[in-house]
């Protein structure tokens, strides 16, 4: 049996050939929209397509012709919607679950598979690295028993997606908002939380917080 993952993150590259050794599937992994087409999902042949991590819309003429298995960070219906992690966090909310469901045209909509629960503590990338191993055993455990999925019950939270400038921390009132805000947004390829001088921009990373503040590794850029 055939299976395609297909993610834009770096730290699931190596779930395939593990995956494989574990189920006896044979696993393809996918990068980059430029893979993912139809046609080349035709040729393999894939019991599932699974997500752990995309950041594009899957076209209807993938997730009607193809199983395909999207992981939210969020305990749907609950936080449909881009950006789970940071809008769980800047909630105020450090445990979740990852929910496996099926893609429908609907965003984040379709039916459920299973859920498994998920810490939020730490930094964003500590995180992400977290979530791919619980869906990692995810996937294996949909593999094996290819449990039908079940429509979601209860009130749908949307979230928006969040933009970079939603990083800027000057506003924030509390020490915890600000140790958060610069944990959640700490991973490669995300913009960093920041202030803004007249003449400079200050990211930061790899924040602490203990005894009453909040200490980080800051990188200074003139504007402009």
């Amino acid at each position: 049996m055939r299976y395609v993952i297909a993610s834009s993150r770096k730290w699931h590259a190596e779930m395939a050939p593990r995956l494989q050794a574990a189920t006896g599937g044979e696993f393809i992994f996918i990068s980059s929209r430029q893979e993912l087409t139809a046609e080349r999902l035709a040729q393999i042949g894939p019991r599932y397509v699974f997500f752990p991590h995309w950041s594009f819309l899957i076209p209807a003429s993938i997730h009607e012709a193809f199983e395909c298995v999207i992981f939210h960070m969020t305990d749907l219906p609950f936080g449909r919607g881009g950006s789970p992690l940071q809008n769980l966090i800047a909630r105020g909310i450090y445990q979740t679950k990852i929910t496996a469901l099926k893609c429908v045209e609907q965003l984040d909509a379709g039916p459920v598979y299973l859920k498994k629960p998920l810490s939020l503590h730490g930094g964003a990338e500590e995180i992400y690295l977290r979530a791919a191993a619980v869906i990692e055993g995810m996937v294996a455990d949909l593999v094996r028993d290819e449990p039908l999925p079940q429509e979601q019950q209860g009130e749908a939270v949307c979230f928006a997606r969040r933009k970079p400038e939603d990083g800027e921390i000057s506003r924030l009132s509390e020490l915890a908002e600000v140790y958060d805000y610069i944990r959640m947004l700490d991973a490669d390829g995300y913009p960093k939380a920041y202030l803004e001088t007249e003449h400079f921009r200050l990211e930061f990373q790899r924040p602490a917080l203990k005894a009453g503040k909040v200490t980080a590794d800051v990188i200074f850029t003139r504007k402009g």
